[in-house]
């Protein structure tokens, strides 16, 4: 992949996407699958905000049964068994485990037992997957004395029983959200990641026309940057993007709700563990690669989006929540997290007052309505469904366009690199056919890069000291190189965290960052001050504030 602006020669683009998260991602693809030229910009890196600030989970959302939103369920639902086809080095079947303790309504046991039913009933195609190895079983029910036998970590005093259910796992979204955006430029797109939208290009009339966009990695501003239609894909920044095409008058506000995450130490077994909190909320317990994932708040924020970093006060919060929600048997300490990572969700706001409640919903608004044509934004949604709002947005893009667009696609075919019938058999074929090569590490290269992993192996087997394992996991450093060389990551956080899992179980050591650094810097000739200005920089990335 190259960043377009970098050698932009004045075309015009049928479709202008703004934001290089999962929506903006998805909507690239699925643009560029139909035929039209399409160009996306992202001020920061591919996947870097919302789409990484996720619990790493393609679900149905068992809990928006509670609030009777059943057609977001079911859409989820069913887009969930679609991400296991086109994406089967990335999503795998998780089992999870809700826990009934009759101290809320919702909590019953024959209320949860209602809702298994009707999750079932909805999922009714769930065993109809490519693979066959992602085919979801349905839910059973389980006594409190077989609940703690498989999960002792649940809690026992009042324990009524339990149910075990299945939804998917991504093990890494922000991987899964690069499929997309590779998959676009496999169609034609043109992406560029640290390109900042500045201001719209308007015609008299207050259509757009165009973006001014600066290069964040250059600071040089490229002024002509034309599309017959522009849509705003910003997240948590949509409602600032559109200011950005009214003079600073936003009539649209989104809602901003922060939810975080913490990785510790291993806490379950083999199951996802739920837990109804004090005030009605769940919190979970996640196992992920060796370690435990703890998710998640559902806070309003209200400052600047730019602004946002998670607090300590925040980690505290939840980090109570699961020891007063679960049968821990030490309680879990600040100093027990070992990576801490947040972020915003957008959420539409006419929805209901207290966020956690509020519906993942998604609208798609034409600016027109606004006074500005040529400009669709994208509010809420979630990452699950945002393959299929792609698709409605490009239902509405056709008209805007005037155009036969054809249908969507992006159901039938895997994304770029994925292009596996049997994963099992894949990664199996690829250990034994590369015995020269540390199981864990072809494991780990079968599985974040599918049918690309043969051209990491290359550049690992062109340098023995590429091949070196650099965590327990088995990446390594030709991971590094790829990444900065085929993938566009151009600082050490766009590697650690967005390209490879080296720093996404938290800081890595020193030796670990200096290899990591000198590759990245090699490649793309940092000097010696660049060099540890983004060494110094790292902790930024991990940085939780008081």
């Amino acid at each position: 992949m190259d960043r377009f602006i970098e050698n932009y020669t004045g075309e015009q683009f049928d479709l202008l996407v703004i934001g290089g998260g999962i929506t903006g991602a998805a909507v690239a693809y699925d643009a560029a699958s139909r035929g039209l030229s399409v160009a996306l910009v992202e001020k920061q890196d591919f996947g870097g905000a919302t789409s990484a600030a996720t619990s790493k989970l393609i679900h149905g959302g068992f809990r928006y049964l509670a609030q009777g939103d059943l057609h977001l369920v079911w859409e989820s639902l069913s887009e969930r068994r679609t991400l296991e086809n086109i994406a089967p080095n990335f999503v795998y079947p998780l089992p999870v485990m809700i826990t009934g303790y009759n101290s809320q309504f919702s909590n019953t046991m024959w209320v949860m037992k209602a809702g298994m039913i009707i999750y079932d009933v909805l999922s009714y195609n769930k065993s109809w997957t490519w693979d066959r190895s992602k085919s979801l079983p349905r839910h059973k029910s389980l006594s409190a004395e077989q609940a703690l036998a498989l999960e002792p970590t649940i809690k026992k005093e009042g324990l009524k029983g339990a149910f075990v259910f299945y939804d998917s796992l991504s093990l890494f979204p922000e991987r899964l959200t690069l499929a997309f955006i590779k998959s676009a430029v496999k169609h034609g797109a043109r992406v560029a990641n640290y390109a900042k939208v500045e201001g719209f290009i308007l015609t008299p009339g207050r259509s757009v026309r165009g973006l001014r966009v600066r290069d964040l990695l250059t600071n040089q501003t490229v002024v002509d940057l034309y599309g017959s239609l522009t849509i705003n894909c910003g997240g948590p920044w949509a409602d600032i993007i559109l200011g950005l095409a009214t003079g600073g008058d936003i009539s649209r506000h989104l809602r901003r709700s922060e939810g975080i995450h913490v990785i510790t130490k291993k806490l379950v077994k083999n199951h996802m563990v739920a837990s109804v909190t004090s005030d009605g909320r769940h919190c979970f317990l996640i196992p992920w690669r060796g370690h435990t994932l703890i998710g998640t708040t559902d806070k309003e924020y209200t400052g600047d989006p730019d602004a946002y970093a998670v607090t300590k006060a925040s980690v505290l919060e939840l980090l109570d929540e699961v020891n007063s929600s679960f049968g821990l048997r030490d309680p879990l300490r600040y100093e027990d997290a070992q990576y801490v990572y947040g972020g915003l969700r957008p959420l539409v706001e006419k929805q209901t007052k207290e966020v956690y409640r509020s519906s993942r919903k998604y609208e798609i608004h034409d600016n027109a309505q606004d006074g500005i044509d040529g400009l669709i934004t994208v509010e809420g949604g979630k990452y699950t469904t945002s393959r299929k709002l792609a698709d409605k947005v490009m239902k509405m893009a056709a008209k805007k366009l005037n155009r036969d667009v054809g249908a969507c696609i992006t159901d039938k075919q895997y994304l770029a690199g994925c292009e596996i019938e049997n994963i099992d058999g894949f990664l199996g074929a690829i250990a034994s056919g590369n015995k020269d090569i540390d199981g864990k590490t072809m494991k780990a290269l079968g599985t974040y890069y599918g049918t690309e992993y043969s051209n990491v192996l290359a550049l690992a087997r062109s340098d023995r000291n590429l091949s070196e394992p650099l965590n327990s996991d088995g990446e390594i450093p030709a991971q590094v190189l790829f990444g900065v060389r085929h993938e566009m990551a151009r600082t050490l956080p766009d590697v650690l965290l967005r390209r490879t899992g080296i720093g996404t179980l938290g800081i890595p050591g020193d030796a670990v960052l200096a290899r990591v650094a000198d590759i990245v810097a090699q490649e793309l000739q940092w000097d010696s001050d660049r060099k540890q200005k983004e060494l110094s920089g790292i902790g930024n990335a991990y940085q939780v504030h008081e």
